[in-house]
């Protein structure tokens, strides 16, 4: 390997060693990090279903691959003592109902599954399927988030 080559390679290591550190190496910033990107995805989502960008298929997909990721990786991301600390917002129900937070997870991770699986090709066809991805992800929030004022 060059001398070039391996700077590249050691810059890069370095800048995805210090987005990871910059996620937090806690439950609570890896989640608000992950959240972050599903934030960034349900505008794409929800701009789209408005009328407020036009429909890009490419687009959409690309924003349920984020939703699916984090879905896999969500549930994972609330162990016990993670209730309180770096201004989380998940509310404690998250822990007093973890069955029901799970299920929360997997629908909403159901419902992008079956959008990536057929998205349509029209905004007409696709608001149906992207309403469920949207209405689970929403219904999480509903339950298992403290809202700020």
């Amino acid at each position: 390997m060059s001398a070039m080559k391996r700077v590249v390679l050691v810059a890069a290591l370095s800048v995805l060693f210090s987005m990871s550190a910059a996620a937090g190496d806690s439950p609570q910033g890896e989640r608000q990090a992950l959240m972050k990107d599903v934030r960034e995805s349900a505008k794409v989502i929800g701009n789209t279903m408005r009328g407020k960008i036009d429909y890009d298929a490419a687009a959409v997909i690309e924003s349920l691959n984020v939703f699916r990721d984090a879905s896999a990786r969500f549930g994972e991301l609330f162990p016990a003592g993670s209730e309180t600390g770096e201004e989380t917002e998940a509310a404690p129900a998250i822990w007093e109902d973890r069955e029901g937070f799970d299920a929360a997870i997997s629908k909403w991770a159901e419902a992008t599954d079956v959008a990536l699986a057929g998205l349509p090709d029209t905004l007409d066809e696709a608001k149906p399927v992207l309403g469920s991805v949207m209405q689970n992800c929403k219904g999480c929030h509903d339950d298992y988030r403290i809202e700020e004022d």
